[in-house]
């Protein structure tokens, strides 16, 4: 975990409160409420939420389609200067096309005890047999973040 100062700290809350209004968007679109912001030098690069329902794609993780944006936008596919700012703990899909990108920083919300690939299931983040490693830190506006969720599934149960 990442020995943030206080205005490391306030500025991952900040960048997280993004990630949270994109989540807000995938709920409104009736999409599981996770979102995303990229950030490079202090900076938002880019935004996504969840869009597996409206594309009818398994892969419409809001992680994933950040990470192709940046791909794409910048002509490059080595991402190694990107914090990724996510209202939930990646799932091992996700974390995979991080790695693969080699993300320098993933910062996320809540846990995500059933799928998360960021110590919760399973800690790919830091495997010492990848050839890339991933800081995290976890637990930024972690009990919001899972408000959105839960709130999200219960009113889906009504």
């Amino acid at each position: 975990m990442t020995n943030l100062t206080k205005d490391g700290k306030a500025k991952d809350v900040d960048f997280m409160i993004l990630a949270m209004d994109e989540a807000q968007r995938a709920a409104d679109l009736g999409e599981v409420p996770i979102g995303a912001v990229a950030v490079v030098d202090g900076q938002v690069v880019a935004r996504a939420h969840n869009l597996r329902e409206a594309t009818h794609d398994p892969l419409g993780h809001a992680e994933l389609l950040l990470v192709q944006q940046l791909s794409k936008e910048g002509k490059r596919w080595r991402l190694s200067d990107v914090t990724i700012y996510v209202t939930c703990e990646p799932c091992l899909m996700c974390m995979g096309a991080m790695l693969q990108a080699r993300i320098a920083r993933i910062v996320y919300g809540c846990r995500d005890p059933k799928a998360g690939a960021c110590g919760s299931l399973y800690d790919v983040s830091n495997d010492p047999r990848l050839n890339h490693n991933i800081q995290v830190t976890p637990d930024i506006l972690g009990v919001e973040c899972g408000r959105l969720l839960s709130n999200f599934f219960r009113a889906r149960r009504k």
